[in-house]
């Protein structure tokens, strides 16, 4: 059963596909690779916690009416979501409710003006799939 403090548990100490898979990148948009198992398996758990937390605890975040630690350690997966296209289902009404958060828009848009670029991490992007669009500054 999905409870607030497990979800939070589960986010710090679980997902390695989607951490490997699906690089941490706010300004672009990327086709990815075709999905590996482990990253079949790490999204479906998302879907599920996306849809069940806030039907179960009555929303609109995962935990109830509040938003909570529980949003706040999904938050970076709802851009991973976006920036790769993943699919969550009605989970989805919950990655567009925290993306749309005042501390996230401002986290997108403080990175959008970021200009420095690591190279290693650009690898890593690439290496997850097509880049089909960059929103950052250059």
């Amino acid at each position: 059963a999905t409870t607030a403090p497990g979800i939070v548990a589960e986010m710090h100490g679980g997902f390695g596909a989607l951490r490997n898979d699906c690089t941490m990148n706010v300004g672009v948009r990327v086709t990815p690779k075709p999905m590996s198992p482990g990253l079949r398996r790490n999204v479906a758990r998302l879907r599920e916690i996306f849809e069940q937390g806030p039907e179960r605890f009555g929303g609109p975040w995962l935990a109830g009416p509040a938003f909570s630690a529980a949003d706040a350690f999904y938050a970076p997966v709802a851009f991973r979501v976006r920036t790769y296209g993943l699919d969550v289902g009605k989970g989805q009404a919950w990655v567009d409710d925290v993306l749309a958060h005042p501390a996230m828009q401002d986290w997108e848009s403080q990175a959008l003006a970021e200009t420095w670029r690591e190279e290693g991490h650009e690898a890593e992007l690439a290496s997850c799939g097509t880049v089909t669009a960059d929103y950052r500054q250059t």
